[in-house]
């Protein structure tokens, strides 16, 4: 019988986990080695989609995670960290489109919301876009995505959590994990406490293969860095998630813009000092495209600038479940993370407390791997 449950972990997926099992009445501890929600979490685009997502059952877990948000914010009142305001795409160049054009027919086959839009309808939705910005038409729009504000969703899981008697324990990092028959039995953390276990989650994120390699397990990783400008507040209507061929945005609280561009994912580095660091000239570049797309930009001053690694596993897809070697010792562990943590976490919630979700996790087993 699983009494206490040690979820690893306090992002997104830890804190849906742990939610999801103290609602099904599990005794449930979350530790994490900083404060919730201080790693990845914090520092992501937190865009909620499922657009050409492969293979399908990635999609159709994805297209759950964004109707797990959904739910949440229908049932929560003052749930003001999820917004469905919509996808804006289009291409740089006609190769670009005809990628773009593949991704849009793609979804339209699985049955997921897009159309394609003129310059004007697409200025009707965002009118403070320059129309020279814009193609006449062949824009892509993806309705019911959107973004999350992942503090304000980690902060109501954990509390509702907590108030449902989870303890949860910070800047308390896991140094080992001992198992005995088959099966973990304590984690051992930094501060000397052992936390004796029925279960084990591991939703560590980037630190996710260190976690498994504590159990004995090798999860192969392929983190990757992503550098997110957050703007001053600036009187500019976005009103949802953009994506132009130089530069990603979408709202970020307070008149504030959040600002990406791929390529500006590469000029981060580990400094002399050891921290990590962005070239300045390439955050310079991703605002003046934002400026070049959005007029009113031109006030706006670069307020921060935040690397998240993001983790992800070796082919690109989650990896959730339990072990078969180890059947006590769970993964909540993917990309997309914004996207997929309610649904997911509760699925993993469920394995965890010996619930039947074989089917639904089949595709994202640690054994693929």
């Amino acid at each position: 019988m699983v009494e206490h449950i040690v979820v690893i972990g306090a992002g997104v997926y830890g804190a849906a986990v742990t939610a999801s099992l103290t609602r099904r009445g599990a005794r449930v501890t979350v530790v994490d080695a900083g404060a919730p929600g201080s790693g990845t979490s914090g520092a992501t685009f937190s865009w909620t989609n499922s657009c050409g997502k492969q293979p399908r059952p990635y999609h159709d877990l994805n297209v759950a995670g964004m109707q797990a948000h959904r739910q949440l914010a229908a049932e929560v009142p003052h749930s003001d960290w999820y917004h469905e305001g919509g996808n804006l795409e289009w291409a740089a160049d006609d190769a670009e489109h005809e990628e773009l054009r593949k991704k849009v027919a793609g979804v339209l086959d699985y049955g997921y919301e897009a159309r394609w839009l003129s310059r004007a309808e697409a200025l009707h939705l965002e009118p403070d876009i320059d129309p020279a910005g814009l193609p006449a038409d062949g824009i892509a729009y993806f309705p019911r995505e959107g973004w999350i504000e992942p503090t304000r969703l980690i902060g109501h899981l954990l509390s509702s959590a907590v108030s449902h008697g989870a303890e949860l324990v910070h800047d308390d990092p896991v140094t080992g994990l001992d198992s005995t028959a088959g099966l973990v039995r304590t984690v051992r953390l930094a501060s000397g406490r052992q936390l004796s276990a029925d279960a084990v989650v591991n939703c560590a994120g980037p630190q996710a293969a260190r976690i498994a390699e504590f159990a004995g397990l090798v999860l192969p990783m392929r983190n990757t860095r992503g550098v997110l400008i957050h703007t001053s507040p600036v009187a500019v209507s976005v009103s949802r998630v953009i994506h132009a061929p130089h530069v990603h945005l979408r709202p970020d609280g307070a008149g504030r813009l959040l600002l990406h561009s791929p390529e500006t994912d590469g000029a981060a580095y580990v400094s002399d000092t050891g921290d990590i660091s962005v070239e300045p000239s390439a955050v310079t570049r991703v605002l003046e495209a934002g400026r070049a797309l959005y007029p009113g930009l031109r006030a706006a001053t670069v307020e921060s600038v935040r690397v998240g690694e993001r983790p992800i596993p070796s082919d690109g897809l989650p990896v959730l479940g339990r072990a078969v070697e180890l059947p006590n010792f769970h993964f909540a562990v993917s990309h997309s993370g914004a996207t997929l943590s309610l649904h997911a976490g509760d699925l993993v919630a469920a394995e965890a407390l010996g619930e039947d979700r074989v089917e639904a996790l089949a595709a994202f087993r640690f054994e693929r791997l």
